[in-house]
């Protein structure tokens, strides 16, 4: 039986029987991984450490589509606490990147077929989600500037304020991949995953599908962490200091602790284009079908674009200079 992303539950290819995963018995759940439910490898050509049910015995790598043949190890800290499942079957997901590539204003017509697709791995990715307090202290100056008419003059009044502000800002559940082969921009892109759909980990969600192991711990990725909710700070700090014509800063202190870090697997859809000789590697948010990626671009559809641009903006100069009497060439 291999997990059904369309309906969410186990299922058997053979007869269409399907099992409730929250229902199934302890003997499924993996809080303690025992080494007959999961096994690690390591790619031979790239690296990658990936983690799969015990019942796989050869795979490609979800990373550099190599052949690999598995190792029998399990560590326990390789159990997560949460997982969101895929929402998106396979099939669904080659549907949703065909159509992501048809909206190429500047892709190649062929790259545009889709029809190139080298192929499609599901693979859960490993994140840390934190809850983070921010502890804020701020010492500013503000001024508020009015200018008045007496007579034939005007004057303008500027009043200067110290301003002080003491702030709390609590932050749940920010998400930071934990993969080294994952590209971090990719990653962050393919948020945002929604919070509802997580569940407790079991062992079942992960068959027909790979899973990596996570290459760094919460304490490690913390300052990632940090940095993803800095301009949310910002923002908290700018906000409570309205109506001001100008603000100086004198001093800020921010203070960020984490108070929880959970280990977590999130669905990821990698898929393998062939073009031109090259093989372009895309993501797709196994959840909401977000596609991140860079298509190839078409030298001619460019130069196109930017022709027609030129002669619309030109046009567009010549009646507006014959309007106010000008002359345009």
């Amino acid at each position: 039986m291999s997990f059904d992303a369309e309906s969410g539950k186990l299922s058997c290819p053979s007869c269409g029987h399907q099992d409730d995963i929250e229902q199934l018995d302890d003997e499924f759940i993996t809080k303690e991984l025992s080494e007959d439910e999961a096994s690690e490898y390591q790619c031979e050509n790239c690296g990658a450490v990936v983690l799969t049910d015990q019942d796989t015995t050869a795979t490609s790598c979800s990373f550099c589509g190599a052949g690999v043949v598995l190792g029998d190890r399990l560590t326990n800290k390789l159990a997560p606490a949460k997982v969101i499942p895929f929402t998106i079957s396979k099939e669904e997901a080659q549907k949703a990147f065909k159509k992501w590539c048809k909206n190429g204003r500047f892709t190649p017509r062929g790259f545009m077929t889709a029809d190139r697709i080298k192929n499609i791995t599901g693979m859960y990715v490993p994140f840390w989600i934190y809850d983070l307090h921010s502890d804020i202290h701020v010492k500013a100056v503000g001024t508020k500037v009015r200018s008045y008419r007496r007579g034939d003059y005007i004057y303008t009044e500027t009043k200067y304020f110290d301003i002080r502000r003491d702030l709390n800002a609590y932050y749940e559940k920010v998400p930071v991949d934990a993969s080294e082969k994952m590209n971090d921009q990719t990653m962050d892109l393919l948020e945002p995953y929604d919070y509802k759909d997580l569940k407790a980990f079991n062992m079942a969600y992960l068959t027909g599908f790979l899973a990596e192991k996570y290459n760094f711990t919460d304490k490690d990725l913390l300052p990632r962490a940090k940095q993803k909710i800095d301009d949310y700070i910002q923002s908290y700090i700018r906000s409570t200091m309205l109506g001001y014509s100008s603000i100086s800063m004198k001093r800020k202190d921010i203070q960020t602790t984490q108070k929880k870090g959970s280990y977590v697997l999130f669905p990821v859809w990698m898929v393998y284009y062939d073009y031109e000789q090259h093989e372009h590697t895309f993501a797709m948010n196994g959840q909401t079908g977000k596609v991140i990626g860079k298509p190839p671009l078409s030298k001619g559809k460019v130069v196109s674009w930017f022709a027609g641009m030129s002669a619309s903006l030109f046009v567009a100069l010549k009646i507006a200079g014959s309007l106010i009497g000008g002359v345009w060439w």
